[in-house]
């Protein structure tokens, strides 16, 4: 496959439609077309000043865009509860299912695993979602005796009654709000918004984090939406000059600030933030923070016939056409197109072949 040249930012490689209408301006005045052409070969005259071959190729509609190798995007943890903040893990240190986020009051604030923010204190008689997210928690730490549902029993009492002894306290057997922090999965701690010894407030900021995997993020205009999808894989440029493997994990929409107006307005820009996961952590354990290349393909011909889009004719009964030439000769044979990417345009056509010349504009 024939890798795309490098681009800083995303939004030209649309190009080979603009060089298409810059080669078919001013076709009519350079080449005479016959109303009884019906799509065959006509004969075009002598040879044109400028040519170019037909070559067969693995053609890509792709683009490569600048990204940032690290931990994925910063989440903040906010403190649910009033106190004095009593311990914090260190920046750079990962946190686990059942392990302190922070301390308040000396009582710890414990990471659990999932995606419904903890909004209310749990205790039995509760039911709900979050009751369930709570119990699947316990049966991954260990804890049994209860049935994971969504229902908060005297069963369940009695396993978070065990678990808060093994935390170290109070055994009451109900789940303060703000005891809990949730996330998808272990964390990175990445800085603190408050020093131990500062007073909390319920929605005050204590930490941010992020994810423990290296994961690769890049911004796309809105109007390159179509290049990241969920799921689809993607090639990643390391500083070191390997290549590997990544696949699409979030895509989602953002505004990113912008300079603040005479008015005292600040402006905004809509747009995509893309998160790259890397199954191979090993290939980026040389890199905490750095600059990486993300090549999205949108669409890939493997083995197809190619021209120089500026090679494009326009036919006077429609379609296109390329002047093939043939010793001092040359006529005009109209073919279908195919992939457009690079500069150049997938090809068929009566007679045309790998090594065929055919001609270019001056």
């Amino acid at each position: 496959m024939t890798r795309p040249a490098r681009r800083n930012r995303v939004g030209a490689v649309a190009g080979g439609v603009a060089l298409l209408l810059v080669a078919l301006a001013g076709v009519a005045a350079s080449v005479g077309f016959g109303g009884g052409a019906g799509g065959a070969a006509a004969e075009a005259g002598t040879a044109p000043p400028a040519s170019a071959t037909v070559t067969r190729q693995a053609l890509a509609d792709a683009q490569t865009v600048d990204g940032e190798l690290g931990y994925g995007p910063s989440r903040t943890a906010t403190s649910r509860l009033p106190g004095t903040i009593t311990a914090l893990p260190e920046t750079g240190a990962t946190v686990r299912r059942g392990k302190a986020l922070y301390a308040v009051d000396g009582d710890p604030v414990v990471l659990l695993y999932g995606k419904v923010p903890m909004y209310r204190t749990l205790q039995p008689g509760v039911e709900g979602p979050d009751v369930e997210q709570l119990e699947r928690n316990l049966k991954a730490l260990g804890y049994t005796g209860f049935t994971v549902d969504d229902e908060y029993t005297w069963a369940t009492a009695d396993a978070v009654r065990a678990w808060q002894e093994k935390l170290g306290v109070a055994e009451t057997g109900r789940v303060e709000l703000g005891r809990i922090g949730y996330a998808d999965g272990p964390v990175r701690i990445e800085g603190h918004q408050l020093d131990v010894g500062a007073i909390v407030q319920p929605g005050q900021a204590v930490l941010t984090y992020s994810g423990t995997d290296r994961l690769i993020t890049t911004e796309l205009d809105v109007d390159d939406q179509r290049l990241a999808k969920r799921g689809e894989p993607v090639e990643i440029g390391l500083p070191d000059g390997r290549r590997v493997a990544g696949r699409v994990s979030t895509v989602e929409t953002k505004i990113v600030s912008g300079a603040t107006g005479t008015t005292g307005d600040s402006t905004g820009e809509t747009k995509i933030e893309v998160v790259v996961s890397v199954d191979d952590q090993k290939a980026l354990a040389d890199f905490d923070r750095a600059s990486a290349e993300v090549t999205f393909t949108v669409s890939e011909r493997p083995d197809v016939l190619t021209v120089p889009v500026a090679a494009l004719l326009a036919l006077a009964e429609g379609g296109y056409g390329l002047e093939v030439i043939d010793g001092g000769s040359s006529r005009i044979v109209a073919v279908t197109t195919g992939l457009f990417a690079n500069g150049r345009v997938e090809v068929t056509g009566d007679g045309i072949t790998e090594g065929t010349t055919v001609g270019m504009p001056r």
